[in-house]
C-alpha cells in the first residue's frame, strides 16, 4: 500500500478531478479517497499558532539522546489450535 497527499480544488462544477502519478502501469488498483475541507481556521498557521511550543518539532522528532534501543531477537512463532 502507498499513501499519496494531494492538495486540489472542487470546481463550481462540484467536480473533483484527480491526477495522482503513481508510477505503475497496466495494471488495476484500488484506490480509498478520504478527503477533509481545508478550513481557514487552520490553513497556513505555525505550529505555534496551534498551540505548539517553538521549536518543538525541530527538537523532539527523530532526536532521541537516550541509551542505545536494541531489539532483543525474536521468539520462536507460536502454534495455536485452530478455532473452531
Amino acid at each position: 500500500m502507498q499513501i499519496i497527499k494531494v492538495r486540489s480544488h472542487v470546481g463550481s462544477d462540484g467536480m473533483l478531478h484527480l491526477q495522482v502519478p503513481v508510477g505503475i502501469t497496466d495494471t488495476d488498483l484500488e484506490v480509498i479517497v478520504v478527503f477533509q475541507r481545508i478550513t481557514p481556521a487552520t490553513e497556513g498557521k505555525t505550529p505555534e499558532d496551534l498551540g505548539w511550543s517553538p521549536g518543538f518539532f525541530e527538537t523532539v522528532i527523530g532526536s532521541w539522546e537516550g541509551e542505545l534501543l536494541v531489539r532483543p531477537e525474536q521468539l520462536e512463532y507460536e502454534i495455536r489450535e485452530e478455532l473452531l
